[in-house]
């Protein structure tokens, strides 16, 4: 009977199926914040093709040309198509090929020009989707990137420096510069527990502001002028040019695409990019496995401040060379976009600013050619947003099946959660 009684040592127990039933649903500890910002590329690309399209109606409603050569549709509709893509072909002449270029040089000019005002967009938009990967909503890339222009640029301008150390020195400065901002809004976070959002808003301001009262002491403006910018940063001080004087473009470039890889690296090679993201994906256990959650938060709102302050240097040692007030214009803003489209990875957010950039290049030429206003592209990137945060309103329209996640045992769950 003993022998009889005896579990023979292959047998196991069975697991318990009960806390496998939740993953055939949403994880139930994944915010909002997380599913939009880490949404399918499918989505993505969906999405910015709902907003074109979208776009070109509102375009062909409001273009008297459109509703002139509708009133002859079926004499010959070649024209009203025509004019209801004429304002994109303009958008790609600006942006990517200008076929009716005199020469080389003048075909090539739009795609350098997208590749220059993509720079900025991506260091920001590297910032934000950083913190974006660690669970924060970081919307201070625009008081973080002026920091960073204000320390670059004061090292530029002041400082006399041999070429090479000078221009180093900048970008050293400005990482400083954007890293102490974003630092400080982790530190408040993680001993006092303010919410990142409301402090990185009113860090904003902050920044703005400070810049504008900067710009009118002695130390900052320019002498002999009146007007709130500084004076222009020295030629040692500012990125080469790539292409020659009859182009913008400049290495700071060759820095973002360098610095994307960078980003890559420290997120899906690194210690600390693992403990970025598994804070990100649960504090808690994070926490409970030894991960110092209060650290992590200040570190990485530092290293997006400092992705975000190159972003400042690439305006200041880049394009602008001097220190004005609109030095950040809207692209701190830009970059919460291109996070978003970009899904918080690091290369997704590289080319989703190369593809804003190309909005914002072509946009000018659009307006110019077509007397479209260039206010539709602001539109469009709206749309883009609105769609990404609503992947249900994008599987409806295009007829996709929700993702239905596989079923999974509890064998399986205690598997993938040994790696994030």
């Amino acid at each position: 009977m003993a022998e009889a009684q005896q579990v023979p040592e292959t047998a196991q127990a069975p697991l318990p199926t009960g806390p496998a039933q939740p993953l055939e649903g949403p994880p139930a500890g994944v915010s909002l914040l997380r599913r939009i910002a880490t949404g399918t590329p499918m989505v993505s690309f969906l999405s910015v093709v709902l907003a074109i399209v979208i776009g070109g109606i509102l375009m062909a409603v409001t273009n008297p040309k459109v509703a002139a050569a509708s009133s002859y549709f079926f004499a010959r509709p070649s024209d009203t198509i025509a004019e209801i893509f004429r304002p994109y072909a303009a958008l790609v002449q600006g942006s990517i090929y200008n076929w009716q270029g005199a020469d080389l040089a003048a075909q090539l000019y739009p795609l350098a020009e997208t590749l220059t005002v993509s720079t900025p967009l991506i260091f920001a938009g590297l910032g934000v989707a950083l913190a974006f990967r660690a669970g924060l909503f970081n919307i201070g890339a625009q008081g973080q990137l002026i920091f960073g222009a204000l320390f670059g640029a004061y090292v530029g301008f002041t400082w006399h420096l041999p070429i090479g150390l000078h221009l180093l020195l900048v970008i050293v400065a400005g990482i400083v510069g954007g890293g102490i901002w974003g630092g400080i809004v982790g530190f408040l976070k993680a001993r006092t527990g303010a919410h990142e959002v409301i402090v990185t808003i009113m860090f904003n301001y902050v920044a703005s502001f400070l810049l504008l009262f900067l710009l009118t002491v002695p130390a900052f403006q320019r002498k002999g002028s009146t007007n709130p910018i500084s004076p222009f940063l020295d030629e040692s001080a500012l990125f080469p040019l790539l292409l020659g004087p009859q182009f913008r473009l400049h290495a700071g470039f060759i820095l973002a695409v360098l610095v994307t890889w960078g980003v890559w690296w420290i997120l899906n090679r690194s210690t600390i990019g693992f403990e970025f993201r598994a804070v990100g994906a649960n504090p808690n256990a994070a926490r409970t496995a030894g991960v110092n959650v209060a650290r992590a938060t200040v570190l990485v709102m530092a290293f997006a401040g400092a992705l975000a302050g190159l972003s400042g240097i690439a305006q200041v040692s880049g394009t602008e060379k001097y220190l004005s007030a609109g030095v950040a214009a809207s692209i701190g803003f830009d970059a919460i976009t291109v996070a978003l489209l970009g899904r918080s990875t690091p290369w997704g957010t590289f080319f989703a600013g190369l593809l804003f950039g190309a909005f914002r290049a072509g946009g000018v030429s659009m307006q110019a050619v077509t007397q479209t206003p260039i206010d539709i592209v602001l539109v469009i990137q709206s749309l883009i947003v609105l769609f990404i945060a609503a992947p249900p309103l994008v599987r409806a329209v295009f007829g996709l099946n929700p993702r239905k996640p596989p079923k999974r045992t509890a064998g399986a769950a205690v598997k993938s959660g040994a790696s994030l």
